[in-house]
């Protein structure tokens, strides 16, 4: 009977993968990168409501239009109890000035906001207030919250 016989050499095919070299691939791989910045994304996403000042003061209300701003500014806050929070550090009275000067980035035109609670004593607000002025800071501002219609 018949047989068949191969002239391939052996099975091995001519021009294909095994008989070139294989040369380096230049193209970008985006899947990981696309994987990367949505983990990213929505860790900015849980995180973003946690970055606002965290010390709970309640802010007397007002019927001032809000501010929209564009970077974040420096908080200062005193609570019903008189402490004083630069940001969210307790801090004492005598350290505000220094602890400004040490981060306001845009020097004495930096914008400070101060909080202070509606309970809080006026003398310890406008203390605050005047150690600050007194330092040479020009953009301190105080914070309220929008009155609601009634």
């Amino acid at each position: 009977m018949g047989m068949s016989v191969s002239t391939g050499g052996g099975g091995r095919r001519r021009g294909g993968r095994r008989g070139r070299k294989l040369g380096l691939m230049s193209e970008i791989n985006v899947t990981p990168f696309v994987d990367v910045m949505l983990v990213l994304l929505i860790i900015f996403m849980v995180a973003a409501p946690l970055l606002t000042v965290g010390v709970p003061i309640d802010l007397p209300e007002t019927q001032a239009n809000a501010m929209n701003s564009e970077t974040q500014p420096i908080t200062v806050s005193v609570n019903q109890a008189g402490q004083i929070h630069l940001q969210e550090t307790e801090i004492p009275i005598e350290e505000v000035v220094p602890r400004l000067q040490a981060i306001a980035k845009t020097g004495y035109d930096e914008r400070i906001y101060v909080r202070g609670d509606k309970a809080a004593d006026y003398g310890t607000v406008m203390r605050v207030m005047a150690r600050i002025s007194a330092a040479g800071y020009r953009n301190i501002g105080l914070v309220t919250l929008q009155e609601q219609g009634s």
